[in-house]
Order: C-alpha cells, then structure tokens, then sequence
C-alpha cells in the first residue's frame, strides 16, 4: 500500500501529465488555434528558418529581445520571478544561445526535437510546468513586436511562434516520459578537499540513487543560490558506495562556481538535476582512444579512463593528452599518477605553459594534431570551449571523421554577430550536438 506521500506525489505526477497532454495537444492541434504549428513529421522547419533569418537584423542583439521578454513576462505574473536565480545574466545567455541554436539548426527538426526533449527533462528541477510555456510564448511574442517596430511582418511572428511551439511540444514530451525519475536528486557532501587558489575537488552523496554513465555532466545547485543552476562533469564511472566526484575551478566572484570552491563544506547540502550528454564510451565502435582534456575537463578524461579499465577488452588503448597553463594547474596529479602507473595500456603526454593559450601552434590542439595520425581512434575532447574548439577543427583537417570526435555542446554563439554563427569547419561536428557549454 503506498504511504500518504507516495500517494501525493503519484496524484501530482498525474496532474503534470494530464497538464503536459491538454498543452502538446493545443499545440500541434491542426487547427483552432491563431497559429498552429504542424507536427514533427510535417512542420517546415526549413521554410521558416528562411522567413526568421530574413527578419534578424530588427531582433537583433538577441540580449535586448530577451531583456523585453523577461520584462513583460514578470509584468504580466510576478510569481513567475520565484522560478529564476536573483541574478538573471546566465538565464538571459543560455536563453540566447537557445534561440541561435533553434534558429541554426532548424531545418533539421528531428535533431532539434532531441534536443528540447532532453531540455524539457531537465527543465522540470526548476519547477516548470506546461502552462509556463504559454506565458513565455505570450511573452516572446510582445518582445519580437517591440523590438522589431514597424517593420515587423505577420510572417516573421508566425515563424517564430511555430518555432518556439514546435520546441516546446518537444520539451513537454521530454517532461512527460521522465515523470517516473526525480526532477532533482539530494545530495550531501562528503568530502571538500582545496586544489590550489581555485579549484575544489568536492565528493557527494545522493539520498537516492543517481542514475548516470561516465563521462556525463549533472547540473549543481547550491543552498546558497537558489535557482542557480550550473553544469559540471561527473569525475568518476558509477561507484558501488553511489558517491560522486565534481571538479570545480572558480571563474569569478558571488557565484556559483565560488560558493562550490569557497562556501562549501563537509555536511553541506547540494541538489543535482539529471545526468546529461552522450560523451560516452555505450556503443563505442572498436579501437584505440583519444583523450584530449584542459582544466577541469580532466574530470571527464577521468571518468572516462575509470570506465574504460573496467570494461576495457582486448588490446584496447588510450592516449591522453592533457593541458594546463602551469605545473600547479595540474591539481590532480596523484590520481593521474595511480592510472597511468596501474594501466599499462594508457599513454599520458601532459602539455604544459601554452598549452590552453592563444598561441595556435603552441595549443595542446596543434599538439595533439602534430603527434601522429588519429584518424583510427576515437576521439573524446572535454575543458574550455576554445580549445575544445579548436582541437576539434585540428582533428577533422588531419582526416578524423566527425562521427568519430566526441564532445560536450560548445558555446560558439555569445558575443558574436549574426554574420559570424558557427565557423564552417566546426559546424559538422558542433550541429549533431545540443547548444550550451559546459560551466567549469
């Protein structure tokens, strides 16, 4: 018999569902409504690619757009301010990376289905329902106008409209088939240990069991910034005592990344979205691999190594290659040493001063490319979006199929011009994969 919480959240978890099917139904319902959008299998992704494109330059910067969405969405219901961290700037830049992604990508619905899904999913941990969506749609719609002025057409808002619903179908269906798991896992943890000035290596426990593989990422949220969300790689394989590693570098002040590293402590309490991204060694096509990690990108390189000796067959190898701008950067030293020295079958080349810098043939990319041929491998790249960049653009030019080069999203798009979306000889790679890069 289920106990009275069970039973209250089974009825929730009912009236969620319930929720999600009325709102997809309105949606890709044929017609009665103002703007249908058409379902997955019709909607013309393509042709409206071409109409917002077209109108760009009266929505652009997106970061006045979205400033004026925000505004008229917390006019219209304030209670929608709760749902969102005190300070706004990385919502307002992860919405506007979403909106170039949508854009850049949706002549290919079905990837962009995946990817809302799998946003749906984890957008539940913020306390997300399907109504929302609706509200920001009204919301968008008032910003699109205000922005574009007289020059806006009836064409353009009805491209974006089916755009954003088209997204948000996904996004319900995503939420919808993960009812059955936790919006947020509750951790605590159990060991905080200071690698230098600005890095914490923080062991954690989760009151449930998590669900994940190596080489995925969680989302970490602190008591101490409620709301704030920030990503972070998982730095082991999956543990039999269910305790998880996070490698953390702080990047500024008052945020999360500082409150990991300097406001947090043994028996403090965290909670943890699902695990996410497919940088994984599930369905790995035979042969040697390829490991290339700068910063705290070692903790996926880690993750990834830890699973690799357990399911390692055969004559399977592995290089790893790992950058730092400073011997002292190279924080983990004894777990690197433990590996290398335990697994004869793992080569480490470190690439120390310049190897995270500017300096093109000094990067650990034009190392990598320089040592020998790869294209037999496969590859795994993890640390700045720079250099995962640009590693990525070394290997598919020395002949690496892109299918063979793994890598969580990258952010190509903040601070550039329309003009200037996806550099032609990364796109390949960058357009199989989800925006939004990884916060280290």
């Amino acid at each position: 018999m289920s106990t009275t919480g069970e039973t209250y959240d089974e009825y929730h978890a009912l009236l969620a569902r319930q929720d999600a099917m009325r709102l997809r139904e309105r949606l890709l319902r044929p017609g009665g409504a103002e703007r249908p959008v058409e379902s997955g299998d019709f909607y013309d992704g393509a042709g409206d690619q071409e109409v917002i494109r077209r109108y760009l330059p009266l929505v652009t910067p997106f970061s006045d757009l979205i400033d004026r969405l925000y505004r008229a969405m917390f006019e219209q219901h304030p209670y929608l301010r709760g749902l969102f961290p005190e300070s706004m700037d990385f919502q307002r830049a992860h919405l506007e990376r979403a909106f170039w992604y949508l854009i850049e990508n949706l002549d290919r619905p079905d990837e962009v289905a995946g990817f809302c899904a799998r946003l749906g999913r984890d957008h539940r941990k913020l306390g997300v329902r399907p109504v929302h969506f609706e509200v920001f749609e009204e919301a968008l719609v008032t910003a699109l106008r205000r922005s574009a002025g007289n020059g806006w057409a009836e064409e353009a808002e009805w491209a974006w409209v089916r755009m954003v619903r088209f997204a948000v179908a996904a996004m319900v269906d995503g939420a919808r088939e993960a009812l059955a798991e936790p919006a947020y896992w509750n951790a605590t943890v159990t060991e905080h240990e200071v690698r230098g000035p600005d890095v914490a290596v923080l062991r954690v426990r989760t009151a449930e069991p998590f669900p994940y593989r190596a080489g995925q990422y969680a989302r970490l949220e602190s008591p101490l910034l409620p709301q704030a969300w920030r990503p972070y790689s998982v730095a082991c394989a999956p543990r039999e005592d269910g305790e998880l590693e996070f490698h953390v570098r702080r990047t500024g002040p008052d945020g999360v990344s500082d409150a990991l590293v300097a406001r947090t402590g043994v028996g403090d309490r965290l909670r943890l979205g699902p695990a996410q991204g497919a940088m994984t060694l599930d369905d790995a096509p035979p042969g040697d691999v390829l490991i290339v990690a700068g910063g705290t990108g070692w903790a996926t390189a880690k993750a990834l190594l830890d699973d690799l000796a357990v399911r390692r067959s055969g004559h399977r190898r592995a290089h790893l290659f790992l950058g730092a701008r400073t011997l002292d950067d190279l924080y983990d030293t004894a777990s690197l040493a433990e590996l290398e020295t335990r697994h004869p079958w793992l080569r480490v080349v470190p690439v120390v001063g310049e190897g995270l810098g500017t300096d093109e043939e000094a990067s650990i990319a034009a190392v990598v490319a320089r040592h020998t041929d790869w294209s037999g491998h496969l590859a795994y790249v993890s640390g700045p979006p720079a250099m995962v960049a640009a590693t990525v653009r070394r290997l598919t030019a020395r002949g690496m199929p892109a299918d063979r080069i793994r890598h969580d999203p990258i952010d190509q798009t903040t601070g550039r011009t329309p003009a200037d979306r996806l550099p032609d000889p990364l796109s390949p790679a960058v357009r199989r994969r989800p925006l939004g890069a990884r916060a280290r």
